[in-house]
């Protein structure tokens, strides 16, 4: 299909429309068709009408018009045979105006013609999107029906998609037939019309409560083909007081029973239906929700239920609004189709043709998740080493099972904690999710609720924390909290309307706007914000959450493009982070703020005496690319130090790159400094080994650092590859690279520094960041360091003061120096780089003891998966001389290594044989009567 893009240069969007935000039956949408009833052997005219699209870009539109169309074959959910290609008008067909806002296209000789499908194809429906000339405006998706040919008939009104009417209503019946001598109208099995025409109408009084069946009957004289539906006439809304105890959404009350509430807190709606796989998706009497005396609850006790069933459902508001449970936690969309089993294995089918919109599911007895690590203490905000990573671009499957197969990957590097891109559902499939809509369902599209929390159980019994990205400034259209107040009439979408009790009628701070903007002053957002974080934190124990654009949570329009001091804004972010501290004492708060220094400062330092204080992005992509790219003028990364910014707590979120910002080593190579061709900087060795420096004057300032997904291996992709949102490649193989692997091991060494010396936490340190040669000098308790590196193309030199004389020992090369004066003079040639300490470090001892991750089993092994290496300890005494075998499945040997005197203080290194092929294999170790087995993994 095609993507709908929508893109800010500040900001980030893409979902696919599959099918659109609010899925139509035939007769509510913005075309009609002659003849009615189609089949694919009729030529067809289709007039389009801009004014009843759900999306209304179109409307008013004075240009050219094009039609990009397909037709639907059985046993294919997806488009086929589409003419042209998606933006080329010119092989697409152009639509004739007829008026202001209609147009027509004619689909000729006939549908199966026009759209050349083979004879042994039935198509099922035609579909459509309408586009403008230079594609800047387009409709949602449109679908049509196709009959087969002979005899058929179709009730055109009224339709199943909104069936109720209230009483003494006059119900204008309408029917259509194709080939028919006679056609016969019934309502409750009795005959009310017969025709011998193509069509039959009637006039109906609704005089009685309850469901009527209304039914045609078409004949040829042979063969006899009906249509139906069912109508209800709805009595007044009972009235009673909410259970005690119910809260909005499924209450499961035992296997047996489930309370279901909806939240009306304006108490405008005036009567709710609940329909689903129960009910076949019809309103009906035994689901007519009670209301509570004061309006704000309308609630239903479902009983009698399976306990091994699960149930899908939606409120009909009004008779016109079908929307899901805006706190389910899990949710039916037509997407669906595309999320393999693999991922989502035996996820229920959307009812395609019975209801629109998105469902929700829930079950009496949800599977449980029993957690292995329940005492997880997060990291200290000083030793944060933080991973950003977005699940598609990272593992090719798109599964969240599989990042937790890499966690040992991330391990090996030093990260601390994992930051994951938006996880709750968002629109479509594909998208980096800041488009969300359900608050409280973690994504289908990366695997179960299980997955998720077996992923954090397995990142926090390997120490690190797990951190989500919540996006609160806005939600996209198929929000139920949307949709309740809004000018939408049910097949449309429209803008929040001043009823809304969650959103601003318009977003009140641009240029910045996205979605639909929510009002963070209003009662009720406030209490819809702390349900979805009390949940995250509770449920998924999640360690704490970066929240996206938090500029925007604000309702006024301030200065330098909503920058500019706002004391609404800190009280309203103070509240959040109050609340999630309320909870979890040591979750982070981490907000994408882009303010005035002087409110980012009062964040950061917001109750930091007790600890706490909020973490601020602090976006250090240009000047760093800058300096990596050799460009040594406007290259001062000083920012990244909190002292630079006054502030008295180290609560700076430093990185380099981040999901939004372009690629250093894209740029390295692209736009570097090529002025001396024995160090060019477009060259790739040269342009990675830049990469090692700038860690180098990166990771160890004081505070937490953030590093974007496989930026440890100069990852060279632009993010505008495939369009800035779009999916990248995954380059795993990089980790074979010599120059890529340096720039591993180099960030992996500074990220175990940081963590396991106190001297790379003080808050005494100094530093130069503009010259050729920048330098930082850390002033610990223990040990004093001093770090330097050259980010010119050539050989500089400069004078450094050291804090004191006598020796001092250089980290990476194990080289030393005796200093009889504290000042020294530095040569570095072009990237290179120095780390001295005034006590000696042995750069082979850091690793041991930290890159293991915890098992059941007495024999570690990591990483597993693993590519082209293994570590493997053994937590026993002295065993001797250890023989270690590789086994395939078929028993075959496949490697073999002896250690002499191995024993569990240290950590036996094995490098795979490079043509070994991916697949499962058996690690066995024997060493003095000791003998374990167990699986590996190989996965290059």
């Amino acid at each position: 299909m095609r993507p709908f893009f929508k893109f800010n240069t500040m900001k980030k969007f893409l979902f696919f429309t599959v099918l659109f935000t609010i899925s139509y039956f035939i007769h509510s949408q913005p075309i009609t068709v002659s003849p009615t009833l189609p089949t694919d052997a009729d030529e067809v005219t289709i007039t389009f009408d801009a004014t009843k699209a759900s999306r209304t870009d179109l409307v008013g539109y004075t240009g050219d018009l094009y039609a990009h169309t397909g037709v639907k074959v059985e046993g294919n959910t997806s488009w086929q045979y589409v003419i042209g290609s998606w933006g080329n008008n010119t092989t697409q067909p152009k639509l004739s105006r007829t008026g202001t806002n209609t147009y027509q296209l004619v689909i000729s000789p006939s549908i199966r013609e026009f759209y050349s499908v083979p004879t042994d194809k039935k198509i099922t429906q035609m579909c459509f999107v309408f586009r403008s000339a230079d594609g800047s405006k387009q409709t949602e998706d449109v679908f049509y029906d196709v009959y087969e040919q002979g005899l058929s008939v179709s009730i055109t009104n009224p339709t199943q998609n909104n069936p109720i009417y209230e009483i003494n209503d006059i119900i204008d019946i309408q029917a259509s037939a194709n080939n028919a001598t006679s056609v016969s109208l019934f309502i409750d099995n009795q005959l009310v019309e017969n025709v011998t025409s193509q069509t039959v109408t009637h006039s109906y009084t609704a005089a009685e409560y309850g469901k009527h069946w209304i039914k045609v009957l078409a004949t040829d004289g042979t063969s006899t083909v009906k249509d139906s539906v069912y109508i209800l006439v709805r009595s007044n809304v009972n009235v009673a007081e909410l259970p005690q105890g119910a809260h909005p959404g499924v209450n499961i009350i035992d296997e047996n029973t489930a309370t279901i509430v909806l939240y009306d807190p304006p108490a405008l709606k005036s009567y709710v239906y609940l329909i689903g796989n129960f009910s076949n998706w019809l309103p009906d009497d035994p689901y007519y929700m009670n209301r509570t005396p004061d309006g704000k609850y309308y609630w239903i006790t479902l009983t009698d239920l399976n306990p091994n069933t699960e149930y899908a459902f939606q409120f009909l508001i009004d008779g016109y609004l079908r929307i899901a449970d805006p706190f389910t936690n899990k949710t039916l969309d037509p997407n669906d189709v595309y999320i393999p089993s693999s991922t989502y294995p035996n996820l229920m089918s959307y009812p395609t043709g019975k209801t629109s919109g998105i469902i929700s599911v829930f079950s009496t007895n949800q599977e449980q998740y029993t957690w292995q690590v329940t005492d997880f203490t997060p990291p200290s905000k000083q030793n944060l080493i933080i991973y950003e990573l977005h699940i598609r671009d990272f593992v090719g499957d798109s599964y969240i099972q599989t990042v937790r197969d890499s966690l040992s990957y991330l391990k090996k590097l030093g990260i601390n904690a994992v930051e994951l891109m938006p996880i709750n559902e968002f629109e479509g499939n594909d998208s980096w999710g800041y488009n969300p809509s359900f608050y409280f369902a973690p994504d289908k599209a990366y695997g179960t609720p299980n997955d998720y929390k077996a992923f954090i159980d397995e990142a926090h019994s390997m120490g690190m924390a797990v951190i989500i990205d919540m996006v609160l400034n806005h939600s996209f259209g198929q929000s139920p909290l949307v949709q309740m107040y809004s000018n939408s009439d049910g097949t449309s979408l429209g803008e929040p309307t001043a009823d809304n009790p969650w959103y601003n009628t318009t977003c009140p701070h641009p240029p910045y706007c996205w979605g639909y903007d929510f009002n963070h002053e209003s009662v009720e957002t406030q209490k819809f914000v702390d349900s979805v974080l009390t949940y995250w934190l509770t449920e998924y124990k999640v360690d704490g959450f970066r929240f996206d654009f938090t500029k925007g949570f604000t309702n006024n329009q301030n200065a330098n493009e909503g920058s500019a001091y706002d004391a609404s804004r800190i009280a309203i972010l103070e509240r959040i982070a109050d609340k999630i501290w309320s909870i979890n004492p040591n979750a982070y708060v981490i907000l994408e703020h882009f303010c005035d220094n002087t409110e980012e400062k009062t964040l950061a330092e917001y109750r930091s005496s007790e600890g706490k204080g909020m973490l601020i992005w602090g976006n250090m992509n240009y000047s760093y690319n800058e300096a990596t790219m050799g460009w040594i003028s406007s290259s001062d990364f000083s920012w990244i130090a909190a002292k630079q910014r006054g502030w008295h707590v180290p609560h700076v979120v430093g990185y380099m790159e981040s999901h939004d910002e372009e690629r250093l080593m894209y740029k390295n190579i692209t736009y570097g400094n090529s002025s001396n061709p024995e160090h060019d900087v477009k060259s790739l060795p040269i342009a990675l080994k830049r990469m090692e420096t700038a860690a180098n004057l990166f990771i160890p300032f004081p505070g937490p650092k953030m590093i974007w997904q496989f930026g440890e291996l100069g990852y060279d992709i632009s993010i505008d590859y495939n369009g800035r949102v779009g999916k990248k490649p995954i380059h795993w193989e990089y980790y074979q690279n010599d120059d890529r692997r340096e720039v591993f091991n180099t960030f992996a060494h500074l990220n175990r520094l940081k963590q396991q010396y106190d001297a790379f936490k003080t808050d005494n340190y100094d530093y130069s960041t503009t010259g050729s040669i920048k330098w930082l000098k850390l002033n610990g308790s223990d040990m004093d360091v001093v770090i330097a590196g050259n980010f010119d193309v050539t050989s500089k030199s400069t004078t450094i003061t050291f804090n004191n004389t006598g020796w001092w020992y250089e980290y990476f090369s194990g080289d030393s120096i005796e200093l009889s004066t504290t000042s020294y003079n530095l040569t570095l040639n072009p990237a290179e780089y120095r780390i001295f300490t005034s006590k000696r470090i042995n750069k082979n001892d850091i690793f041991v003891g930290i890159n293991q991750p915890k098992t059941s089993s007495d024999l570690s092994i990591w990483p597993n998966p693993a590519a082209d290496e293994l570590f493997i300890s053994y937590n026993q005494p002295q065993l001797g001389i250890a023989t270690f075998k590789i086994y395939s499945l078929t028993g075959q040997l496949v490697y073999s290594f002896q250690k002499q005197n191995f024993s569990g203080s240290n950590i036996v290194n094995i490098m795979l044989p490079s043509n070994l092929p991916s697949g499962v294999y058996l690690l066995n170790l024997t060493s003095n009567g000791i003998n374990r087995t167990e699986k590996i993994i190989i996965r290059k």
